[in-house]
């Protein structure tokens, strides 16, 4: 990619409307753009980050064997009646030609039924489906960038098991999963499975809470289980649910997942059983798991930047690279696309910037966006005999080669 060809551009200053730090740092830097309170147009650079998220969750939910689909956002309002949850506060409501509607905050309105139409006995299950949709929910007031928005981006796991020993066995793998995930982006030191209220379904749920002063949850992490437990679990019992220790540390975190057991709450609504060995009707226990890909990049934001940007991980940032030319010299920029070229063609992601700006200007878009590795092509770097190469994360750059550089980042 060829910044000067980049639509997107970057902001001297983040919008008066950026009420926190991933508002301000991806709005300023060209990866979002707001549309209304609670809703953003994703740019080139932005979307670039939101699919890469999108990959990682994908990967572990095809690795535990489930099966992608795309459902609707829109859905016939008879079915949330059906469920009792026609008067959740966050459902967007609308009536159109056939009928009356709601936008989908989430899904076991449309997946219920859906399975049920191919799963009738025992040997049907368990059965696995999953989607990447955005969602609706109607805050009454949106904040914090794209971490609390109207549309939103989520993954959305359901299983349908059997029997509850099934349903827990996959419970646990799922747990695992998520644990992947959060390694890969880059959060799985500083995100802990916390214990949530199960409400109506079960004793527990689960949240995955990123640790994150910022953050706007307070869990209570256990130093014996390196757990976390939410506030309204700390305010029934005071203690560890694992281990029932009492030696809890109150920290600030931002929630980056859910997982539930639902059990029968909804195949009941749905009428949605099976024919077990005996040829007996049964209920069909279910769970659901959550994520949203649009969240956890905002939680990126707030985990990793400094004073001048963003510091993306490797495996999520736009691109890996970032060419930077100082001067118009012949010489810098026939060796700045020599090596472009050279990146390309060895699969490096590398974005050049060959704008006609001042070295100020470049060298502060390059932080504000905060791509991995910094390539600096100057009249001084080749004199001094090649490249300039800092990574974001680090203070000082060297020079070297075009040979070590490519071993440094390909």
């Amino acid at each position: 990619m060829r910044y000067s060809q980049l639509f997107s551009k970057t902001k001297f200053e983040a919008p008066a409307d950026a009420d926190s730090i991933n508002a301000q740092f991806l709005s300023q830097g060209g990866f979002i753009a707001r549309q209304v309170a609670g809703v953003y147009n994703y740019l080139p650079l932005g979307l670039r980050v939101l699919v890469k998220i999108q990959k990682i969750i994908r990967d572990e939910m095809n690795a535990l064997g489930a099966q992608e689909v795309l459902m609707p956002a829109l859905t016939q309002l008879e079915s949330y009646i059906q469920t009792g949850r026609q008067e959740i506060d966050v459902l967007f409501h609308l009536e159109g030609h056939g009928g009356k509607f709601v936008l989908n905050q989430s899904h076991e309105e449309v997946i219920t039924p859906l399975v049920a139409q191919f799963a009738f006995s025992y040997r049907d299950f368990p059965v696995a489906v999953y989607q990447i949709q955005n969602k609706f929910r109607n805050e009454a007031r949106a904040r914090s960038g794209v971490l609390r928005g109207r549309e939103f981006n989520m993954k959305d796991l359901y299983s349908f098991h059997a029997n509850e020993e099934d349903l827990n066995a996959y419970y646990e793998k799922v747990q695992a999963a998520y644990h992947r995930i959060y390694a890969r982006l880059g959060l799985g030191d500083i995100t802990l499975l916390t214990y949530a209220s199960g409400g109506s379904f079960s004793k527990y749920s689960h949240e995955f809470q990123t640790l994150c002063d910022i953050g706007e949850d307070t869990i209570y992490v256990c130093e014996k289980c390196k757990i976390g437990i939410n506030k309204e679990i700390i305010d029934d019992q005071n203690a560890c649910p694992k281990c029932d220790s009492k030696d809890l540390v109150q920290k600030k975190a931002i929630e980056v997942g859910n997982i539930f057991k639902l059990r029968t709450r909804f195949s009941t609504a749905f009428g949605f059983t099976y024919a077990d060995e005996k040829g007996e009707r049964k209920p069909v226990e279910m769970g659901c798991y959550g994520i949203g890909p649009s969240r956890v990049m905002g939680t990126l934001v707030e985990v990793f930047h400094d004073e001048k940007g963003i510091i993306w991980p490797e495996s999520i940032a736009p691109f890996t690279a970032h060419i930077v030319t100082l001067g118009n010299q012949p010489e810098v920029l026939e060796s700045a696309n020599e090596l472009y070229t050279q990146m390309q063609n060895l699969g490096v992601e590398v974005m050049i910037d060959d704008r006609d700006e001042s070295t100020g200007k470049k060298l502060n878009d390059s932080d504000l966006i905060g791509i991995p590795w910094r390539v600096v092509v100057s009249a001084r770097s080749l004199k001094n005999g090649g490249f300039e190469v800092k990574k974001r994360c680090e203070k000082d750059a060297k020079v070297v080669d075009a040979k070590t550089l490519i071993t440094m980042i390909a």
